[in-house]
């Protein structure tokens, strides 16, 4: 066999837990060890199960993550509210100049109104001092796309 191909072996090499800063000493090729994690605060051994062990922030990177979703969804939520809103304003709806100036004369500002005067009747929508036909079916058009229940006129629903 050949000689010194063994390395050193050192019976009281000093060992260090990096999270509880508890030390001991054991036999081992290297004269001082450094551990993150020991048999007195590991979880399993200690019985705290509810710990979570954070190694290099992994478990402060999943909650950031979990956060941002959080409010994803939350912004997803409050702009779909805001789409089908009943307080939107008619002029967001883009029916054109004529259309838009007759209906704020007529004091139709918001779509829950519109909604509200299509509900009484395609007649009551052409009463309307310069809105006319075109403007009504382009009205129902942009809101039905936009996701509102526009009402049926008698024309449609046969």
């Amino acid at each position: 066999m050949r000689a010194d191909i063994h390395p050193k072996y050192f019976t009281d090499a000093k060992v260090v837990c990096a999270s509880c800063g508890t030390t001991w000493t054991t036999g081992s090729t290297r004269k001082d060890l450094h551990v993150e994690v020991c048999s007195n605060c590991h979880p399993f051994f200690s019985g705290e199960q509810a710990r979570i062990i954070d190694i290099e922030g992994q478990v402060d990177r999943f909650y950031k993550k979990l956060q941002a979703r959080q409010e994803y969804v939350e912004t997803q939520k409050t702009r779909e509210e805001s789409r089908v809103s009943p307080r939107r304003p008619v002029a967001e709806l883009e029916l054109g100049a004529r259309p838009t100036k007759s209906l704020a004369e007529a004091g139709i500002t918001e779509v829950g109104q519109l909604i509200a005067k299509m509900a009484e009747g395609d007649d009551a929508v052409l009463a309307i001092d310069g809105f006319g036909r075109k403007g009504l079916i382009d009205a129902k058009k942009k809101l039905r796309a936009l996701g509102y229940d526009v009402p049926l006129s008698a024309a449609e629903a046969a």
